[in-house]
């Protein structure tokens, strides 16, 4: 099973030879050298786990997973030169997953990667939505039109999840912020009208007059297909 992995780390030694580990059991590897970045690439890229050092420049990793279990249970395994139990403690209160210690085994790194994405992903690995020729892989999160898969963002992916499992329901914007992204996410409500605009180019033939993803005025979004759960 190929996963995405975001490796957010500001030395370059350990970033590369973790990132070339990973590849090698044939991941999608990606990667930042700090917080801001990574935060970044998470926002425009179907991340499936991360490796998340604590001590960086600028935003450290505890307030990188601070703003991230915000909007998602992704799984993170923290990255500490810190080995007092606090520090410990404090990350796991945050929602980290595991924690390595540096200096560490890049096998062993490794090991617990397949672990938690079995753990986490196992359940959901052959769980697919279906409208018609469109088809929703929930464990691998992907959107296939036909044999085409269409490239989503997280928060996309989140998106059309809610609308797949909502089909008929006219959703609005607090619903969509509420159900998919999270009651602490701080962007403008504004900003699902571009996003759900995005999913149109992604998924419709025309985008200008959609089959699947309408607006209803003054109420909100609805999508609408054949419904298939397998």
């Amino acid at each position: 099973m190929r996963y995405t992995i975001l490796v957010v780390e500001d030395q370059k030694e350990i970033r590369d030879i973790v990132m070339r580990y990973l590849a090698k059991e044939g991941h999608h590897v990606l990667s930042a050298s700090n917080g801001l970045e990574a935060l970044e690439i998470y926002q425009r890229e179907k991340i499936h786990l991360l490796i998340l050092d604590v001590m960086m420049p600028g935003i450290d990793g505890f307030e990188v997973l601070k703003t991230l279990r915000a909007v998602t249970d992704i799984p993170v395994i923290m990255l500490t030169a810190r080995v007092g139990e606090e520090d410990r403690l404090f990350g796991f209160d945050l929602g980290a997953d595991d924690y390595v210690v540096k200096p560490f085994s890049v096998r062993e790194l490794v090991r617990r990667v397949g672990v938690l994405l079995r753990r986490v992903y196992a359940s959901t690995e052959r769980q697919e939505i279906i409208y018609d020729d469109l088809k929703l892989d929930l464990g691998q999160m992907t959107l296939f039109r036909g044999a085409e898969e269409i490239s989503l963002t997280t928060y996309e992916f989140q998106l059309i999840k809610t609308f797949f499992e909502h089909p008929g329901q006219i959703l609005s914007r607090e619903q969509l912020i509420e159900t998919a992204l999270g009651e602490d996410y701080d962007g403008f409500d504004r900003n699902i009208d571009s996003y759900v605009k995005r999913l149109r180019q992604k998924i419709e033939v025309d985008p200008k007059h959609p089959k699947w993803l309408t607006t209803k005025y003054g109420a909100g979004y609805c999508f609408g297909g054949r419904y298939d759960l397998t």
